[in-house]
């Protein structure tokens, strides 16, 4: 790669620069971004300063802050390299992630992707951005039931369709179901127009959504024509026997008791089962108990049964999403 670091020994410990050698000015003007914007990301991220000397780049700060950014870099620019794009997540990614630096055979200090983390859809790769993201696919591929539990934004449903759609095309499952509970639609649903196809899609909105960043609208429609693909709620799942599948269950702090003791026994031959949920986002009437919260303390410690949690740090959203999160969480830490 042709990467290499320099630190001038005669400044003072916390004056020094480290040096970085980008041989490929054209990898380095898509690593500095429009404007150097990429740079200022990472500047402002990492509290260093960064500057541009033809084709080096020199990072000042103190030692830990500046080390980090360095390997920051070299990740990044191992990601053009490798012929990847990169946008203003991935960078936010590598910086989240601090994968550990190696050494090649010739001396040279690089970041090491972990190809196994990356999910290939018919679309775009997608990469998990944090630590707990990396842990949740992982855990999502090993075993046949995992729970993801924590705020808005931090992927847990992203990652699990991206995943169910990175199975389906390898074909270790034949299809995919995805459903969340239709709580808000109660008594009003039947004042919504259309028939109840029409009625529960908004509701079923996100994961739609979620699907369509990973396949081709033209196939997404096929595939859910020939129920390839299906998108519906939980109450519908009642009787179902879920074979060679793999199945998403959103929004499951809104499911009552029985209703997810019912999902749960859907699971068949051949299929995985993920349940996502937000502990702090429960709209069931007041006095009725969340089904996410019963399961998590019965089937603790059963075998074959995952749980990951994330937490504000792993909001992969606009980063005010993640202060939103942490000033509800320390209002209600305080009451």
């Amino acid at each position: 790669m042709g990467i290499s670091a320099l630190t001038p020994p005669t400044q003072p410990e916390d004056m020094v620069e480290t040096i970085l050698e980008f041989p490929d000015n054209r990898l380095l003007i898509d690593l500095c971004g429009e404007f150097d914007r990429n740079l200022a990301q990472v500047e402002h991220q990492m509290g260093v300063h960064i500057l541009r000397r033809g084709n080096r780049l020199a990072v000042i700060g103190d030692k830990g802050a500046r080390e980090q950014a360095a390997a920051v870099l070299r990740s990044l620019y191992a990601r053009l390299e490798s012929g990847r794009g990169m946008s203003a997540g991935d960078i936010d990614g590598a910086m989240r992630m601090g994968r550990p630096a190696v050494q090649t055979p010739d001396g040279e200090q690089i970041e090491l992707f972990n190809p196994g983390m990356e999910l290939r859809t018919r679309k775009k790769p997608i990469e998990p951005r944090t630590e707990a993201q990396k842990a949740y696919v992982a855990n999502l591929f090993q075993n046949e039931l995992g729970f993801g539990i924590g705020p808005a934004g931090t992927g847990k449903t992203y990652l699990a369709v991206a995943v169910g759609v990175t199975m389906f095309i390898s074909g270790a499952v034949e299809r995919i179901v995805l459903s969340r509970p239709a709580v808000e639609a109660g008594e009003r649903l039947g004042f919504l127009p259309g028939d109840m196809k029409e009625k529960v899609d908004p509701y079923m909105q996100p994961l739609y959504d979620a699907l369509n960043d990973f396949l081709p609208a033209k196939q997404v429609e096929k595939l859910l024509a020939e129920k390839r693909i299906e998108i519906a709620p939980l109450a519908f799942m009642r009787g179902r026997t879920l074979s060679n599948a793999f199945v998403v269950l959103d929004e499951a702090q809104n499911a009552t008791s029985m209703q997810m003791k019912m999902f749960l026994t859907r699971l068949g031959e051949g299929s995985r089962m993920v349940i996502t949920g937000d502990r702090t986002q429960v709209d069931l009437p007041r006095g009725t108990a969340s089904g996410l919260a019963e399961a998590e303390r019965i089937l603790k410690g059963v075998k074959g049964v995952t749980f990951n949690y994330f937490t504000s740090k792993d909001v992969v959203r606009h980063p005010l999403v993640a202060r939103i999160i942490e000033a509800y969480e320390s209002d209600e830490s305080a009451g």
